[in-house]
């Protein structure tokens, strides 16, 4: 008693500073954690997102902006706007101009469209008429009777092959500034799609726009925030809902929300030359992965050393834990749970094929004339042939099955998801195997048959009336002539 409680003291001790230094440790890694926390997300919110949006603003300037200026200057070109008014002589002179537009500054194509003539002029030639009967021409009809300067329009590019494409649309007027065509370049959407997914790697941040009615408007090649598609509203996103309540509609300024769990950094910019609003996002996962990837391997190292102590004390108590409880629940013959480790498993077997529902069967086996094998070749010969019979009725069943030996010569099986049909099947295979198999002993060769009792499991049985009935099952094997499989059901019995 003196030792055992010397040795309870000692583990208590070594818990006791193992749980100190450990909660010393967790507490200085999450205050460290907390702290640079708070400051990371104080420099992406005021510093780093605004910054970013600058510069994607910068770009877009460069790169989407840039078109519109282009057009402008077009819509202002006197060459253009002598041509026109001049009478459009020599259609040639358009197209080498469209076509030096295009190639100087580099644009997927050039158009004007005269008001006089209805004459769409291409880089390429003349390309048609425009026609308000032509739902394909409405954009230009559009154009003329619109009271802003420009739109940006996405559309089909007949000449080239219907290309979708990023137009650019100006309203050209002449010196009393009489309306005499529209005049501007496109760019295909995948070019400028391709710009945004260039903006995101380079970033590393999800850009995207946004129109005045809170509609995404364009995206990157995977989509927008959670893979939002071109044309639908941010309202409509389930992933979107708390920043709709923190921004019901598009407005300038920086913005925290959460989407699945995951906390996200939001600043949006409004763009006057589109009348879009840039969406620049950070997911707060990879904003703050160096901090927590630090926080890790602090609570890494301070696990490794709790576990190496704990691993040792653990060590010892687990050897003569698990030498009780194998003693205590398995049979020390056959190497199968007793009856205790039985009534362990068989519990837990029936609340989940009661729960799920499933179906369970249950065998009783019991060795035929044992006792006369005992007593003709002695008790060890019988252990030897219980030892192989135990692992010939292993070999017949899954690794999911329930089998213990219950007591002497008798053995119980429990099939789980298995129905009657099933459970006779195995049963009759077992049956079967035993009466073909041999058991050499001594020089001795040994034969044995088993009769099998089964049943299945019915609402509201409990273990005891499952293995009643089983038991009921193997006894009218026994009377009916042994090395036999009889099954017992509530209401219907059968051999």
């Amino acid at each position: 008693m003196p030792l055992r409680s010397a040795l309870f003291s000692q583990r208590s001790l070594v818990l006791t500073v193992i749980a100190l230094l450990g909660a010393g440790f967790l507490a200085t890694s999450f205050l460290s954690y907390y702290a640079s926390r708070t400051s990371i997300r104080d420099n992406i919110i005021n510093t780093e997102l605004p910054l970013t949006s600058d510069t994607v603003y910068s770009e877009i300037q460069k790169d989407l902006v840039r078109p519109v200026l282009i057009s402008s200057m077009m819509s202002r070109d006197t060459f253009l706007r002598d041509w026109v008014v001049a009478g459009e002589r020599d259609p040639e002179r358009m197209t080498r101009y469209l076509k030096e537009v295009m190639t100087h500054y580099g644009t997927y194509t050039a158009f004007f469209v005269s008001n006089n003539s209805l004459t769409y002029y291409q880089a390429k030639g003349v390309l048609k008429k425009v026609s308000t009967d032509e739902p394909r021409d409405a954009w230009y009809f559009r154009v003329r009777d619109m009271s802003t300067p420009y739109e940006i329009n996405v559309d089909v590019d007949m000449a080239n092959q219907d290309n979708l494409t990023f137009f650019i649309n100006y309203k050209v007027y002449d010196y009393q500034d009489n309306f005499i065509g529209a005049a501007g370049v496109g760019l295909t959407v995948d070019s400028v799609i391709k710009l945004i997914d260039t903006y995101q790697q380079r970033y590393q941040r999800s850009v995207y726009f946004v129109d005045t009615d809170g509609r995404v408007v364009l995206t990157g090649a995977e989509g927008g925030p959670q893979g939002a598609r071109v044309g639908q509203a941010l309202s409509e996103l389930e992933s979107m809902k708390d920043l709709m309540t923190k921004l019901p509609k598009p407005q300038s300024g920086s913005y925290e929300y959460s989407t699945q769990g995951q906390g996200h950094f939001l600043n949006v910019r409004f763009i006057p030359e589109l009348n879009w609003y840039l969406f620049v996002d950070k997911r707060e996962g990879s904003a703050l992965n160096e901090i927590r990837q630090s926080l890790y391997l602090n609570l890494l190292i301070c696990l490794i050393i709790t576990l190496i102590v704990l691993a040792l004390l653990n060590r010892v108590i687990k050897r003569y834990q698990t030498r009780i409880e194998a003693q205590a629940t398995l049979d020390s013959l056959s190497g199968l749970p007793n009856r205790r480790g039985f009534d362990l498993l068989a519990v837990q077997a029936m609340q989940e094929a009661q729960r799920e529902p499933k179906s369970l069967m249950a065998m009783l086996l019991d060795l035929d004339h044992f006792k006369r094998l005992n007593d003709t070749y002695g008790h060890l010969a019988g252990d030897h042939v219980l030892a192989g019979f135990a692992r010939d009725l292993e070999s017949c069943l899954r690794q999911s099955d329930i089998v213990c030996r219950w007591g002497g010569e008798e053995f119980i099986v429990l099939l789980k998801d298995t129905d009657s049909t099933n459970g006779l099947k195995i049963a009759e295979k077992i049956r079967q195997l035993i009466e073909l198999q041999r058991y050499l002993y001594e020089g001795q060769v040994l034969q044995v048959t088993v009769s099998i009792g089964l049943t299945a499991l019915q609402p509201g049985d409990t273990l005891h009336n499952l293995l009643s009935r089983a038991d009921q099952a193997m006894y009218r094997a026994k009377q009916t002539g042994r090395n036999r499989t009889c099954t017992e059901m509530p209401h219907s019995s059968y051999e």
